[in-house]
């Protein structure tokens, strides 16, 4: 391994050097780092880009930040010129990933992952630049293979192997069917990395199993083996569980500027550090000073929070939206004003209604016992005056603003 290294100059070894702490930082683990040096600086003494993989499966494509700190790492390999491989699973999303769920997943139809995949990449081109990525489904080799070609797949991992992931584990421990199928899951994956050859592969933490499989069969099929980069996984905005869409904690990046600003103001201040390494596109000379400010108490927690937040909003939305949304937080919570660019609804229903019945019917709220619950939690204001009688009727008129929570507001205008 050494050969390649004695014969980079000065210069080609400061830009490995350079490149090593760029993809490394804020990863969980690399396995294994040496070699990720000597494919580093294979490709820059032979000026041939690295192939860097991740895996898709088609199953959820509404994309928050969470999902954000595996695109990040792509970016910065391309920005110095290697090939990212994206793989939608359009084979394996058929079966789905069986990762930390107690029973089978749900199979998708053809029609279910073409159209999940279509959400997916529009929404990642907000990250990376999709005119250098190189787009696989990989049906395209999977559904080519013999049957006599799957025996031998099959044949290169043991069933105790497969059988020492948790989920599998715990299901049969529970006396939860596992089907045979589920099996092949981490098998196919894995032989994604054997067609493409890809030198370094993504996962989040919770893909362990299923990424190391890449490099297991790799090495079993005589080809150079990937390294894996494994991602942390990201916690939501109530700073426990990981972010996820179904339990409310999240940021989409397709949600407007205002709405990301604020999302993002309310995250818990120790995980600032760990939001702006992960999901901004910030250097890394940048990341480490916002880490040592923070750290020694050079800038005050709400300042590094706001550029945080500025700087979520700016790279899915541009700098003038940033500026804009930063302006409409300080005047809504710390001016206590409304916002200026309210969204304006068509009530075409009847005048006198309850406040429950007039959020729920706005989309506001996702029913009239959620509405009724904000109410009397004191979070509904109608004219910036709070609402405090859960079923009285109110009047609807014109130009009546109505807020839920501190984000959501919407002013009415009568058919």
């Amino acid at each position: 391994m050494n050969s390649i290294m004695d014969q980079l100059t000065e210069e080609q070894r400061k830009e490995m050097e350079r490149q090593y702490a760029v993809y490394t930082h804020g990863t969980s683990q690399v396995i294994p780092g040496d070699e990720l040096k000597h494919k580093i600086a294979t490709s820059i003494f032979k000026n041939k880009p690295l192939k860097v993989k991740l895996g898709l499966d088609p199953s959820a494509p509404d994309v928050h930040v969470g999902h954000t700190v595996v695109l990040n790492k792509l970016r910065q390999f391309q920005e110095n010129g290697h090939i990212i491989q994206l793989i939608i699973g359009d084979f394996t999303g058929k079966i789905g990933d069986p990762t930390g769920k107690s029973t089978a997943r749900v199979q998708l139809t053809d029609e279910e992952v073409k159209r999940n995949a279509g959400t997916y990449l529009e929404q990642f081109g907000k990250v990376l630049d999709q005119s250098k990525v190189e787009l696989h489904y990989n049906a395209a080799w999977l559904s080519e293979l013999k049957f006599e070609d799957v025996i031998e797949l099959a044949g290169k991992i043991t069933v105790a192997r497969l059988l020492e992931r948790d989920d599998f584990e715990n299901r049969m421990k529970a006396n939860k069917p596992v089907s045979l199928h589920e099996f092949f899951y981490p098998l196919m994956q894995g032989y994604d990395s054997v067609h493409l050859e890809s030198d370094i592969e993504l996962g989040g933490n919770d893909q362990y199993f299923n990424v190391l499989m890449g490099r297991h069969l790799q090495e079993q099929f005589g080809k150079e083996k990937q390294v894996v980069l494994m991602m942390p996984l990201l916690e939501g905005l109530d700073g426990i569980e990981k972010m996820s869409k179904s339990k409310g904690n999240y940021i989409g990046i397709t949600e407007k500027p205002s709405e990301m600003y604020g999302k993002a103001m309310s995250i818990p201040d120790e995980l600032v550090v760990k939001y702006t390494e992960l999901i901004t596109d910030l250097s890394l000379e940048e990341k480490l000073t916002v880490r040592k400010e923070i750290e020694q108490e050079e800038i005050h927690p709400r300042t590094a929070k706001m550029n945080l937040a500025k700087t979520i909003v700016r790279m899915f939305h541009g700098e003038n939206a940033s500026e804009k949304a930063e302006v409409e937080f300080q005047q809504i919570f710390q001016q206590k004003q409304l916002p200026t660019d309210i969204e304006e609804v068509i009530w075409d229903g009847d005048r006198m209604v309850t406040v429950p019945t007039l959020i729920a019917k706005l989309g506001m709220l996702p029913s009239t016992s959620e509405a009724r619950r904000m109410v009397k939690n004191g979070g509904i204001k109608l004219n910036e005056v709070k609402v405090t009688e859960v079923n009285e009727e109110i009047e609807v008129k014109n130009g009546l603003v109505i807020q839920v929570g501190k984000r959501k507001f919407k002013k009415i205008k009568l058919a």
